[in-house]
């Protein structure tokens, strides 16, 4: 049996092999805490082992960002800076692969002024728009992974010592990535042909729309619309080159009709955003926007989500998750929405990805919008998903089909 630094090794190779699916002389630039700098040079070897003409590393530190939060004025959240947008274009443009390794600590920014939180969700959301035109019309290659760190590891097991904690939260990662599988390369690809025969099923039904009713209170109807595609486990990109956009996945998904969805929805699992906790939440839409919300805790941090622009205030993303899916049966409420949007059917407030409409990356801003696309400077997961979710599927003679059934896959 191979011990856990094998399995982190296993890991790294798998985030260049099978996450990015690197190229021979292809740039990666990864994103990281400082705290995963043993992790990010296994990653780096692994990358240059397969060819990567460069690896560039942007750090972050969680202490240094609560600082700033704390110290700086309003003006420095109020403008993102250029030189930072502009070389992550730079890169883009070149081909680069992007992965990204999270660890934060879910409840980072608690204390901070809401305010500042607000302005720099929105400057550098303005900042990197053209860079996100990369990831998600999937142009180039991209990745989310994690890593454990200190605070988010003791947030999760907090009677553990800080050792114990993050050795129980890398168990928890590698075991949701299948890294302790006999083959991990091997289970991810039956995993993606898993994932495919139900999007191949949903491609062919081609619903107009999805209705959704649980205990908790949630009656939605969502429309989709015509030309939507349903995509799942892992994308392809202008060089028709497979990558895995996140590890773990667990979701198949699509866009709604902009304008189409009508009715309340409850989440299930707390929400982190920018380092704040939002729980207890509900929407309510008509014509496809939220007119009601609430919160029992964060609504504060919620209201500035929706109020980012008028396009937070519609639906970006239909995806579907089993109840009964490997991460959900961990129990474990990984604060982390990486993994707990794989863990439950959900939703995002925000841009949809343009790759889910026929010829989608091709269409302009406009066409997008007049074939039902939202748009946002936002794109933000929440979880809705319950063990008695029921889905149903109406096509366009209005024959319907049991999509879920107690929280489960029903097809």
């Amino acid at each position: 049996m191979k011990n856990i630094e094998e399995l982190k090794d296993i890991y790294a190779k798998l985030c260049v092999t099978t996450g990015i699916n690197l190229e021979i002389g292809q740039t990666l630039v990864i994103s990281s805490s400082v705290e995963g700098a043993e992790f990010v040079r296994k990653v780096a070897r692994h990358a240059y082992e397969a060819g990567a003409k460069e690896v560039h590393v942007n750090w972050n530190d969680g202490p240094l960002t609560k600082m700033k939060y704390t110290y700086a004025p309003m003006e420095v959240f109020e403008k993102f800076p250029k030189w930072y947008a502009d070389g992550m274009v730079a890169y883009a443009k070149e081909g680069a692969g992007f992965l990204s390794l999270i660890s934060q600590d879910p409840e980072l920014l608690k204390d901070a002024d809401t305010k500042k939180i607000a302005a720099s969700n929105k400057s550098s959301s303005l900042a990197m728009k053209e860079f996100r035109k990369y990831t998600m019309n999937n142009l180039n290659s991209w990745c989310v992974a994690a890593i454990p760190g200190r605070e988010w590891a003791q947030s999760l097991f907090s009677g553990e010592d800080e050792n114990e904690a993050i050795n129980k939260l890398w168990e928890a990662i590698l075991r949701a990535n299948r890294v302790d599988s006999v083959d991990p390369e091997k289970s991810w690809e039956e995993h993606m042909k898993s994932l495919s025969g139900k999007v191949e099923f949903l491609n062919k039904k081609s619903f107009d729309r999805l209705i959704y009713t649980s205990s908790k209170g949630t009656n939605l109807s969502v429309k989709l619309p015509e030309g939507h595609i349903w995509t799942g486990g892992g994308e392809y990109n202008s060089k028709k080159r497979f990558f895995i956009a996140n590890m773990p996945t667990e979701e198949v998904f699509t866009l709604p009709d902009k304008y189409g969805v009508e009715g309340v929805v409850y989440g299930t699992k707390p929400l982190f955003y920018s380092g704040n906790m939002i729980d207890g939440f509900y929407f309510k839409f008509k014509d496809g926007r939220i007119v009601e919300f609430g919160a029992d805790q964060g609504e504060d941090v919620l209201k500035d989500m929706l109020n980012i622009d008028e396009g937070a205030r519609y639906l970006g993303e239909v995806a579907l998750v089993p109840y009964d899916s490997p991460i959900s049966n961990t129990n474990l409420l990984f604060k982390n929405t990486l993994f707990d949007e794989n863990a439950s059917c959900h939703f995002a407030l925000g841009k949809a990805y343009p790759t889910c409409l026929k010829n989608g990356e091709n269409l302009s801003e406009k066409e997008l919008e007049e074939a039902g696309a939202n748009d946002s400077l936002t794109h933000v997961d929440f979880m809705i998903g319950s063990k008695d979710m029921q889905i149903i599927g109406i096509d366009n003679n209005g024959d319907e089909t049991i999509v879920f059934k107690d929280g489960n896959w029903a097809i």
